[in-house]
């Protein structure tokens, strides 16, 4: 069975009673959890929250905060800044429209519109969204992955004789059980060409005489 993605939470700001019904309702029928505010200081404190909606619908025109303000004030909150915001207004001239993505608007949809337009719309949202989300997973691997190369920077103790490194509790391990615990990488144990010449052809040797002795 196909899996359904769960569609984010979506904040709409409109004074109109009337409208924000109709968007509240529509929007539900899409499967988006709706938040309907008719006051833009509302909608605000809304989006100041500790996990605000990640999608925005905001009507320019609302009496006190308006769209472009609430606009304005999620692009310099840290907490809301990500957020995906349509402006909804009747202003058409192109003015108005640099106007509102100045403000930090996303996006723009001109009054009176029909479904297919804001459904639209909100598709471009959600694969920006999602592409913002892919990209912030990657740029926490890379800093987790910096951390772990970062733990085996600086100065090492490490022994003159059997090359044991001491760890910050002042206990002496192996190289590769140091390296094990403080990076990913993995170790497959060998003989050098140094130490076979050094150790085990003279060791070799050793038993080969031994046993021809004892014949």
């Amino acid at each position: 069975m196909e899996k359904v993605e769960k569609l984010p939470k979506i904040l709409v700001a409109e004074d109109d009673p009337v409208a924000r019904r109709f968007l509240s309702v529509t929007l539900a029928k899409w499967g988006y959890d709706v938040a309907a505010f008719g006051q833009g200081e509302e909608a605000w404190r809304a989006l100041e929250t500790a996990e605000p909606p990640v999608l925005a619908i905001l009507d320019w025109m609302m009496p006190g905060m308006d769209g472009l303000d609430i606009c304005q004030k999620i692009r310099a909150d840290s907490r809301a800044h990500s957020a995906y915001v349509i402006l909804l207004t009747a202003r058409d001239n192109r003015e108005d429209l640099i106007k509102g993505l100045q403000a930090g608007a996303d996006d723009y949809i001109v009054k009176p519109f029909d479904n297919r337009t804001l459904h639209a719309r909100l598709g471009v949202g959600l694969r920006v969204l999602r592409l913002q989300k892919v990209l912030a997973d990657r740029v926490k691997e890379l800093e987790n992955a910096l951390a772990r190369v970062k733990q085996l920077q600086g100065l090492l103790p490490i022994c003159s004789y059997c090359k044991r490194i001491r760890n910050d509790n002042n206990y002496w391990q192996q190289v590769e059980n140091y390296l094990s615990e403080h990076s990913e990488a993995q170790f497959s144990h060998g003989i050098c060409p140094d130490c076979f010449e050094k150790v085990i052809r003279p060791e070799s040797e050793k038993d080969q005489a031994k046993g021809g002795e004892e014949r």
